[in-house]
């Protein structure tokens, strides 16, 4: 047998994964949003989310690596209060006063992030850093379900994935302190996302 025919049968053999270099992808803004709750006066949750984030990660999954990087706009948060009515202001007003996301003096809040955990090809957790209202402080976010394949929607022409995360984090370490503890310091966050492949 010759080498080069040797070699040719050696290349075929090894997975697909194992000379693939990182993938890069763009977030798709239309299906990803953060989602929050909160608890108000011990009685129930309130659930929000931002109807504005943008983005990219990378993956490499035969290094067991990747990267995620998320930029949303505080502004676009909506609870489903708009309306005045007889009060001064709609809650989502007031959201986005200094109370709350100060929206004017902050405009976005990041989270990036490295996948550190793993379930065979998918990433299992994502460690990385909350900025919010100027202040930097690490989250984790544990991912719950990860899927990649063809868009149907293109015939197979363009390739996705998509995921769900969770975590929690106190928005009082951020300075938000206002209405503690009516309005629980504690926040519940999910993150749905998608993202195409360049």
């Amino acid at each position: 047998m010759s080498r080069k025919l040797a070699a040719s049968l050696v290349a075929a053999a090894l997975p697909l994964s194992a000379g693939a270099a990182p993938e890069n992808y763009v977030i798709d803004s239309y299906h990803t949003f953060p989602y929050f709750e909160v608890e108000h006066v011990g009685m129930s949750w309130v659930r929000g989310r931002f109807e504005k984030t943008t983005g990219k990660f990378t993956l490499d999954a035969a290094a067991k690596a990747g990267t995620v990087e998320l930029t949303v706009q505080t502004a676009t948060i909506s609870t489903g209060d708009n309306e005045r009515g007889e009060r001064a202001r709609a809650r989502d007003e007031h959201l986005r006063t200094p109370d709350f996301f100060n929206a004017v003096e902050f405009p976005t809040m990041t989270f990036r992030g490295n996948a550190t955990k793993w379930n065979g090809d998918a990433p299992a957790e994502i460690q990385g850093q909350l900025t919010l209202l100027g202040v930097t402080k690490p989250l984790t976010l544990t991912v719950l379900n990860w899927k990649c394949g063809p868009d149907p929607r293109t015939q197979g022409k363009r390739y996705m994935c998509g995921a769900n995360a969770t975590g929690s984090f106190k928005r009082s370490e951020f300075g938000m302190k206002f209405g503690i503890p009516g309005v629980s310091d504690e926040v519940r966050l999910w993150v749905g996302l998608e993202g195409f492949r360049q």
